[in-house]
């Protein structure tokens, strides 16, 4: 199976990208999906400048491959992140969360790649006028922070209004998914998901275990009445912000209510009042591998998929 082009471009031997999940995504996990072929992407998330820097740092000691670092646009610390991308030399940087105008020509002067994340086409529209390099058309069904449009509507309409590079993200955990994204035009995908079962994952082992269990309906979305929805692994935590959403509780409190969450599932594994986040395919997630076996699968298993489409071609 080819490259393709944004692989080529990248300096990646496969057209995957790991998520870059917060509090999720750190330099082991990133080194391990590059050393492996895949492009790995450190979370910026909502940490400050310190622990960016460190985490570049370290990745850079575990690999000489390409890796890349996701800046959250609405996190206090995105000036001071934005600048140590170009200070630490990052190759590629994914956005999200927010515009990233203010930064394309500092990063773009730079040489750096920039591929923002984006929800439907008028984001993508909007990342094609300032530069970007590539998007990430992220459909619905990912875990996090999601748009509403599913990835089976949003990446042919991407790929039909922006002629750049779509890496298709939401929904994708295995090769037949993988070939189905590249069947709507896709170029590459973004897999997170799948990655929060990796042995280089530094997730609390309750998290990995809660993912490893799910069923096709374990996840819920919250969040809609603050314009940021989420999809997570139902639990306590959850089912509670679903009841409170839409009562008098003022948006202040409601934000109060849900601060620290992923922290306390990523960290401490508390089943109870932790955010799990996940996808809708965390029950397609069944096995503990390491990144090299699961990229290898993917690959091997997208090829395969492949070639049993040619079969329908007469």
């Amino acid at each position: 199976m080819k490259k393709g082009n944004i692989a080529e471009m990248l300096g990646i031997e496969y057209p995957v990208f790991q998520g870059g999940m917060a509090w999720i995504a750190d330099a082991e996990l990133a080194a391990a999906v590059s050393n492996a072929g895949g492009l790995g992407i450190i979370a910026a998330g909502n940490a400050d400048g310190t622990y960016v820097r460190e985490q570049i740092k370290k990745a850079k000691e575990l690999t000489s491959k390409p890796f890349g670092l996701n800046i959250m646009l609405l996190s206090p610390f995105a000036d001071e992140v934005a600048q140590i991308a170009v200070d630490e030399g990052v190759k590629v940087i994914t956005t999200g969360a927010g515009n990233s105008t203010k930064y394309m020509k500092m990063w773009l002067d730079a040489g750096i790649k920039v591929i923002p994340v984006v929800p439907s086409v008028t984001f993508a529209k909007l990342a094609a006028r300032s530069g970007a390099t590539a998007v990430i058309a992220e459909g619905g069904e990912s875990g996090g922070h999601i748009g509403e449009l599913t990835t089976m509507a949003l990446v042919p309409q991407v790929c039909d209004a922006v002629d750049l590079p779509v890496i298709a993200a939401g929904g994708i955990a295995d090769g037949r998914g993988m070939a189905a994204a590249l069947a709507l035009g896709a170029e590459a995908v973004q897999i997170g998901t799948r990655f929060l079962s990796a042995k280089e994952c530094n997730i609390h082992e309750n998290y990995k275990k809660k993912v490893l269990k799910a069923g096709d309906t374990a996840t819920m979305v919250t969040g809609r009445r603050l314009g940021h929805p989420v999809r997570s692994i139902r639990n306590a935590f959850a089912r509670e912000y679903a009841k409170i959403e839409y009562t008098d509780i003022s948006d202040e409190e409601l934000d109060a209510f849900a601060a620290g969450r992923l922290r306390q599932a990523v960290v401490d594994g508390n089943e109870k009042d932790g955010c799990f986040l996940a996808g809708q395919i965390a029950g397609m997630v069944n096995q503990e591998q390491t990144c090299e076996e699961i990229l290898k699968d993917l690959m091997q298993d997208c090829e395969k998929n492949l070639r049993r489409l040619a079969e329908w071609v007469k």
